[in-house]
């Protein structure tokens, strides 16, 4: 008897485990909203755990997907290229669906907006965001710096500049150093699966933590802004992403079993960095080779970010509603075309769009108590924001692949 025990737990599937956890994290949160904070412990470890994957997974993949190569590096540039102009039709169509649905619902009418918040102040004053601190912020000053911030955008510039030297390189320095790289994104890809087994417990921990923080009443006011991007998010999935697999021909289905286990981490921990090891692992065993979605995943990070962007699109519209601040049509499309440079290098952090609201709510002269009344629902609003942008970064990859005529899918 307990033999068969046994082996029907160990036979249930990570996607399974993770399901029952955010189940019974959120009736634990729910009935025990005090104790529940007590587990924010145990949700940090593990993200602590992911955290510590990211900066050699993406140098090692990256590395070996370019300096592979040898000296062919057109391909790096046409994938790059086709990358970007991907990515900025995909935001700008974020941003088209999240102001027409604003604008539709009007979330923010009848708020009163309370008076200054001074830790708002403090983070909008501190991050006002320009197009010039963005290009400046993507060169690191130091690779040592970088990979202890755990910055995405940064760790990509050097890997590629690095890999790009690399593919220069002659005889058996060149192969040592990636041998050395090939070896080190092996080993990170055993440890990602040593730290998922691991994830029903720190996802739970981290459920249980956010439903006892907000509670079920912190959506009696704020419940029309939360329903507008949830309805939002999905007439993105059904009208964009949707549209896009059919046209590149990409098994809906398939993908969708593919995505699930680091999308649900991703709507659980509210960062697409805890999600982005099993998302690398995810889409090779889908059939895209591992130096596309190496390169297409850490930079889509960065300048794919469909969800969040959707998001700030609503947030910002809604303060002006709230405010009582009328914005004409081309007030609002110059408030887009803001938001589209200034969302590019989001760190892939939870509710990091804050920063980028707050910057933009100075530069229209919006009232930045508008972030005071969002903060409380927030964190329910950045797990399905965050669960986009990874989705949306998986399937660029598939995408870039297809078009690179090197996806496998048998």
């Amino acid at each position: 008897m307990i033999i068969k025990s046994w082996n029907f737990l160990k036979n249930i599937s990570l996607t399974k485990w993770i399901m029952v956890a955010m189940i019974l994290g959120a009736t634990f949160g729910y009935f025990f909203p005090t104790e529940s904070q007590n587990l924010k412990v145990i949700s940090n470890i593990f993200l602590r755990m992911i955290k510590s994957i990211i900066v050699p997974i993406i140098f090692g993949t990256l590395v070996v997907g370019i300096a592979g190569h040898g000296d062919d590096l057109k391909a790096v540039g046409r994938l790059a290229f086709r990358s970007i102009v991907y990515f900025e039709i995909a935001t700008t169509l974020a941003l088209i669906i999240g102001l027409t649905a604003v604008n539709f619902v009007q979330p923010g009418v009848g708020i009163k907006l309370p008076p200054p918040d001074v830790k708002t102040m403090e983070i909008a004053s501190q991050n006002k965001i320009t197009f010039s601190s963005i290009i400046e912020h993507v060169v690191p000053k130091s690779f040592i710096e970088a990979a202890a911030a755990n910055d995405v955008l940064q760790i990509v510039f050097f890997s590629i500049l690095f890999a790009i030297a690399l593919s220069k390189v002659k005889g058996k320095h060149k192969e040592t150093i990636l041998n050395f790289c090939e070896g080190l994104s092996e080993v990170m890809f055993k440890f990602t699966g040593l730290v998922m087994k691991f994830a029903p417990i720190g996802i739970g921990a981290a459920i249980a933590f956010t439903v006892g923080h907000s509670g079920a009443g912190v959506l009696v006011n704020l419940g029309k802004l939360v329903l507008t991007l949830y309805g939002a998010l999905i007439a993105f999935f059904l009208l964009v992403f949707i549209p896009i697999m059919l046209i590149a021909k990409i098994p809906i289905k398939r993908f969708m079993m593919a995505v699930k286990e680091p999308a649900l981490i991703a709507f659980s921990t509210t960062s697409s960095d805890a999600a982005l090891p099993d998302a690398l692992e995810s889409m090779v065993k889908f059939g895209v080779p591992r130096r596309i979605v190496s390169f297409v995943l850490p930079t889509g990070y960065s300048f794919n970010l469909d969800g969040s962007t959707l998001y700030l699109a609503i947030a910002s519209i809604f303060v002006a509603q709230a405010a009582g601040v009328h914005l004409s049509i081309w007030q609002q499309i110059t408030m887009m075309l803001t938001l589209m440079l200034t969302s590019k290098g989001i760190a892939a952090v939870p509710r990091a769009s804050l920063v980028v609201l707050s910057g933009t709510l100075i530069t229209f002269g919006l009232p930045l108590e508008g972030i005071a009344i969002i903060l409380g629902v927030d964190e329910l609003m950045d797990m399905a924001r965050t669960s986009i942008n990874l989705i949306g970064n998986c399937l660029a990859s598939v995408v870039m692949a297809k078009w690179e005529g090197e996806l496998k899918l048998e």
